[in-house]
């Protein structure tokens, strides 16, 4: 599995990027825009092709799932202390059927303690992280946990095969994607190099 996060700061031609990675075939895409309100976050999903919307989870604005057919919700960390570990009537008023509920987490025991069933869970940083200066990889192993781990931080063609050995089911990606002169490419290597890691 390989999930794509959109980067904080829109870059040139995101969303025409963002299609051309779906039509190649990225399957999960994160839209984590924290700064764009709601209205800003709607008109960035109708620049997304309609028959790839159910490929995409939001980070921010959780209702967007009752008016989008999107993959799913995703928590920060905050929102999940918030929310999932002290859940309340939160999610009653989210159309969450066959939608994926994940979050994200930066201590692999706390991560192992998590009692809400999530779908998956992202961990970090992994590795060394390209899209935030000085922010250190952790090369947390999670080979005994039971859950469906993601890594995050760091993830680069290199890193994919050391990523996977420690026990991810896959990987999320960044800056390795958006920090280069051509993302799609590089989508398609980090894709390969994920196949061909688990086959």
């Amino acid at each position: 599995m390989i999930i794509v996060i959109a980067p904080e700061q829109d870059v040139p031609q995101e969303t025409e990027t963002l299609n051309t990675m779906f039509y190649n075939g990225l399957e999960c895409f994160h839209l984590r825009k924290p700064l764009k309100n709601y209205q800003e976050h709607v008109s960035y999903l109708n620049q997304i092709k309609a028959e790839y919307h159910h490929k995409i989870v939001v980070h921010h604005h959780h209702k967007l799932v009752n008016t989008f057919p999107l993959k799913g919700i995703h928590f920060t960390e905050q929102k999940r202390i918030d929310h999932i570990d002290n859940p309340g009537q939160y999610l009653k008023n989210l159309d969450l059927f066959g939608k994926t509920i994940s979050a994200s987490f930066h201590n692999p025991e706390v991560l192992a303690n998590c009692s809400f069933q999530l779908d998956y869970h992202l961990l970090s940083p992994i590795f060394d992280s390209i899209s935030k200066k000085d922010y250190s990889g952790k090369g947390f192993d999670v080979t005994a946990i039971d859950k469906s781990i993601i890594a995050l931080g760091g993830i680069t063609v290199n890193t994919i095969p050391q990523a996977l050995s420690l026990g991810f089911k896959g990987v999320a990606v960044l800056g390795s994607i958006w920090n280069t002169k051509n993302p799609i490419d590089q989508f398609i290597a980090l894709k390969k190099a994920v196949l061909n890691k688990i086959i």
